[in-house]
């Protein structure tokens, strides 16, 4: 297991380490929960499980990119906000042609990264207030065009819903929802990229050090609005999702605290704050362990459902202070072979 992980990822010991510990967290969490309430494990219970992993998973790789640049993304969910009510009240309300708002719903997100990646690096404004006023801006923007009304779908597109709400049969009584297929190619193509291409490593590098990799020749700045381009452009796709599966969405809440559930599975799954580390497969892993713990509050101990922000915290908490003390322990450690 263990050598199939460092090969996936192309990480190091200890980060193949780590994953293989959340993992092993997450299969006592689920075992815990199944035993606890048989019905965890009922067909309905596990599909709608995996697809809300899926849709928050392709969050946390948008999210993680950014997190690796050393940067933070507080947008999300605004910007899941801005096309999951955009695209309904644009078909429905104002009968604009769908291929058109579906273009928009993936062109207008990558078009916000591109101006969070251009103040960032251009104007040298820090990642957090960027991403903190956009994400005031994108949903004040959608209440404002929306006037707060409620938008959906009704009983149209259902062909096009079946992308979020579809699912391939398995085996009797039981299918993979296609979110999830769209969560692996996804998967796939970033952790390709991050583990296999020269612009992956130049995102590690510039997150180790981002002098010494500018310094080396790498273009940092493309690189970090790049991060940002491909973040927002997969925040688009989740709302659009998100919204293809519900079928409704208010634009007071819609997407309420997303970016914390993305950026709590990215550090769960082995993303340090400080950049420079981070893998795809740790980061599905963290979203999987975020959603079990929420279904085993519904499920298992029905007095702690409001304490799911509660654990995201912890999660994000901990997250913190394990990188804070791994880097002690590495700086120790070289300290200690410098000596010899």
């Amino acid at each position: 297991m263990k050598q199939f992980i460092s090969k996936f990822i192309g990480s190091q010991s200890e980060g193949a380490k780590r994953i293989l510990g959340i993992f092993v967290l997450l299969m006592v969490v689920y075992i815990v929960t199944a035993i606890i309430n048989p019905n965890f494990v009922g067909a309905y219970n596990q599909e709608n499980l995996i697809r809300r992993t899926s849709l928050f998973g392709i969050l946390g790789i948008g999210v993680a990119l950014v997190i690796i640049t050393g940067g933070i993304d507080l947008s999300l969910g605004s910007v899941v906000c801005l096309v999951g009510v955009g695209v309904p009240w644009l078909i429905t309300d104002q009968g604009w042609a769908p291929w058109i708002v579906l273009i928009m719903a993936i062109v207008l997100p990558m078009l916000i990264g591109l101006s969070h990646g251009l103040l960032i690096t251009k104007l040298r404004l820090q990642p957090f207030i960027v991403t903190l006023c956009g994400l005031l801006i994108y949903r004040g923007v959608t209440r404002g065009f929306t006037g707060d009304q409620t938008a959906g779908f009704g009983n149209e597109l259902k062909g096009l819903r079946w992308i979020a709400t579809g699912e391939i049969p398995l085996f009797p009584g039981f299918g993979i929802p296609f979110p999830a297929i769209i969560l692996i190619v996804i998967a796939v193509a970033v952790g390709i990229f991050l583990n296999r291409t020269i612009y992956g490593r130049y995102l590690l590098a510039l997150g180790n050090n981002e002098e010494a990799a500018k310094f080396s020749g790498i273009n940092t700045d493309r690189m970090i609005t790049l991060a940002y381009v491909i973040c927002s452009g997969l925040a688009g796709l989740a709302g659009l999702l998100f919204v293809l599966d519900l079928n409704l969405a208010q634009p007071v809440d819609f997407g309420n605290f997303y970016e914390l559930y993305a950026i709590a599975a990215a550090v769960l799954g082995g993303c340090s704050l400080r950049g420079g580390s981070g893998t795809i497969l740790g980061v599905i892993i963290g979203t999987a362990l975020l959603r079990v713990l929420r279904n085993m509050m519904n499920m298992a101990f029905l007095g702690f459902q409001r304490a799911e922000f509660a654990v995201i915290g912890a999660v994000i908490l901990g997250g913190v202070i394990v990188d804070e003390l791994a880097k002690r322990a590495v700086a120790k450690k070289r300290a200690a072979q410098k000596q010899k």
